[in-house]
């Protein structure tokens, strides 16, 4: 069993919080998106989780996913993403709380793994994690694809709660990697604001062409993905899983009812944060603009 230690550095934890307006870029930025990470970190342990015994229909229907091989080696690579590029980083503060977050990364793993392990499921074996060539880019690129994920992740485990697939007690174990998504894509759009506004003119250009490049890279990603759905590819599948996962709960939901569920659980459960933090705002503006197009369903006897 994977026993974690602390890797992030020391900070001053007795510092007072800027109050009042906070501008984008400014040292008060800083410090109130990195001590919100790491102010409202949660030390469980995944060595001391009691995996809830489940019977075994709802043992065989978590088993069945097609997630778990993707799910184990996409925090794997997102700790080893984030941790690199922390240490290319002066700043104590901003670097104590990537540290943090590559932490936290490689804490959802081992919970996964975990878990996997205690419920017996079968994994493909786990890919060797490479130091990316690019921190940065390494970086955005897990940043932005979790605003993706954990946008609609939000969404899927409140409808794994409420259906009843995922028991009470599993629910209650992994409410705490939820709310960790949360703070995570909080602190990484913070970031790339505040980024934006300090690194030096020269750079900028190279940035945005990296922004656009990672979101290219994300959206072909995923249709790729999900052109294999359908078809005996399990990778598809399970890459495209936060898409399509409804069906996979068997519960059978209109996409504008996911969609809708999918803003209110993002819009709750980043809610608690200072609001003077911006959060994420092109999944959830890209997915209302959907729902504008979305067809409405016809009236009940209304013909199609």
């Amino acid at each position: 069993m994977t026993t974690l230690v602390r890797t992030w550095g020391e900070y001053d934890e007795a510092a007072p919080l800027p109050k009042g307006r906070v501008k984008l870029g400014s040292k008060d930025h800083l410090m109130l998106m990195s001590r919100t990470l790491l102010d409202t970190h949660d030390p469980y342990r995944p060595a001391v989780i009691d995996w809830p015994r489940l019977d075994d229909e709802t043992r065989d229907k978590i088993v069945s996913l097609p997630i778990w091989d993707i799910a184990v080696a996409t925090e794997g690579r997102a700790g080893m993403n984030v941790k690199t590029y922390a240490e290319y980083i002066d700043d104590p503060l901003l670097k104590a709380a990537v540290e943090m977050d590559g932490f936290e990364e490689a804490r959802h793993k081992v919970v996964l793994a975990d878990m996997v392990r205690a419920y017996g499921i079968e994994l493909a074996p786990e890919p060797e994690y490479q130091r990316p060539n690019d921190p940065e880019f390494a970086f955005m690129r897990t940043g932005y694809s979790e605003c993706i994920d954990s946008f609609f992740g939000f969404g899927l485990f409140k409808i794994a709660r409420d259906s009843g697939f995922f028991p009470p007690e599993l629910v209650d174990t992994f409410e705490p990697v939820m709310r960790e998504e949360g703070r995570h894509i909080l602190f990484f759009v913070n970031w790339v604001a505040w980024w934006r506004r300090n690194m030096p003119w020269w750079r900028r250009p190279w940035f945005e062409i990296k922004v656009i490049a990672v979101w290219i890279a994300l959206i072909l990603e995923r249709i790729d993905t999900a052109k294999g759905m359908g078809k005996d590819n399990t990778k598809a599948q399970e890459n495209n899983f936060t898409l399509n996962g409804s069906k996979e709960l068997g519960v059978e939901i209109t996409f504008p009812e996911l969609a809708r569920i999918c803003l209110a659980e993002n819009d709750r459960r980043l809610a608690p944060y200072d609001e003077r933090l911006i959060r994420p705002r092109f999944v959830p503006a890209m997915i209302r603009l959907a729902l504008r197009f979305a067809k409405a369903p016809a009236p009940a006897g209304e013909a199609t």
